[in-house]
């Protein structure tokens, strides 16, 4: 079936911008608008929980508590559940299709992070068990799950999406977890060749600048952060091939906070809150239009994480105008 003009103007119109995913994480009025990237990164070493981060005690069977390395996994769940939560919880309703290329998606956490917020925002109202069982399930008849073991299936992944973006106004957000997955297999397939190791992720960032171009919807990719140098890590992203690049436009670069930070923090809270560690994100948002003068802003925020999920505690922005030569 054909689509006049004004059914597709119509269609798109109705997509929902995300600029007000999460206004702690971006400058203000400053977040991802329609057709854009946004790319978040950890500090090297992934940001999954992980016992084995945790201090190792062989002569006793003291409780280890999970470890949260970076805080990138759990903001990634923060922002997922933020879109697929109904607005009367405080969501934005919207559909999201989640690419997991790590396999490394938790299921069970990310419905206790949703049953925690749908628990507190129907605290108020006289609402039974089975109205927030059913409240669960909606958000996550909202989400759509796709798993992809190559570049190769990543692309093909991408453009059966299109019949997805096509037919449901409703998907505003696709998550990718993450972008640099098959970094290091596209590099042994591609030998030598720097042009045939960046060929896969070439094609999947050109066919994705068209889908964002052509419907419009918004995009956050995570990266693993791979090299180092003497000074830290590299910037997030850097090591990847220059289409994906141009496509960014958002970059949050998530780690944790200063141990000597954290704990002269941690001396003057609560017990609650000495025991919880902190992260810092900092975005740097562009934006440039056909004139000669490009807009950056940054915006650095803390946060912890709870049972119920990420919780923001701080937040600093700034915002420059540089002139371009």
């Amino acid at each position: 079936m054909t689509e006049s003009g004004a059914q597709l103007f119509a269609r798109l119109e109705g997509r929902r911008c995300l600029k007000d995913i999460e206004p702690h994480l971006f400058p203000e009025d400053g977040g991802p608008d329609h057709g854009e990237v946004v790319e978040l990164c950890g500090t090297e070493g992934t940001g999954e929980f992980t016992a084995l981060e945790a201090p190792v005690c062989l002569n006793c069977t003291a409780h280890l508590e999970p470890v949260c390395v970076s805080g990138k996994t759990e903001l990634l769940y923060h922002l997922l559940c933020r879109c697929v939560l109904p607005e009367a919880a405080g969501g934005l309703e919207v559909d999201v299709v989640f690419v997991d290329t790590d396999y490394s998606l938790d299921m069970l956490r990310l419905v206790s992070i949703l049953d925690s917020r749908l628990s507190t925002a129907l605290s108020t109202s006289s609402s039974s068990a089975g109205s927030e069982e059913a409240a669960l399930r909606s958000c996550l008849s909202r989400l759509l799950v796709v798993h992809c073991s190559s570049s190769s299936q990543l692309l093909l992944t991408l453009h059966f999406l299109e019949t997805s973006l096509s037919s449901r106004p409703s998907l505003a957000l696709l998550l990718i977890d993450s972008i640099s997955a098959f970094y290091w297999l596209d590099r042994c397939e591609g030998g030598a060749s720097v042009a045939k190791q960046e060929e896969k992720l070439s094609k999947c960032a050109e066919l994705l600048g068209r889908l964002l171009r052509d419907y419009r919807v918004t995009v956050f990719a995570t990266c693993h952060a791979i090299r180092r140098s003497s000074s830290g890590p590299a910037p997030s992203g850097s090591y990847l091939c220059r289409p994906w690049q141009r496509l960014v436009t958002h970059r949050l670069l998530c780690s944790r906070q200063d141990p000597a930070e954290n704990m002269a923090a941690a001396a003057r809270g609560s017990r609650e809150q000495r025991r919880r560690q902190v992260f810092i994100v900092r975005c740097t948002s562009s934006s440039s239009s056909s004139s000669s003068c490009s807009m950056k802003g940054f915006r650095s925020s803390s946060f912890c994480v709870t049972d119920g999920g990420v919780e923001f505690i701080g937040t600093s922005s700034s915002q420059d105008n540089e002139q371009s030569q």
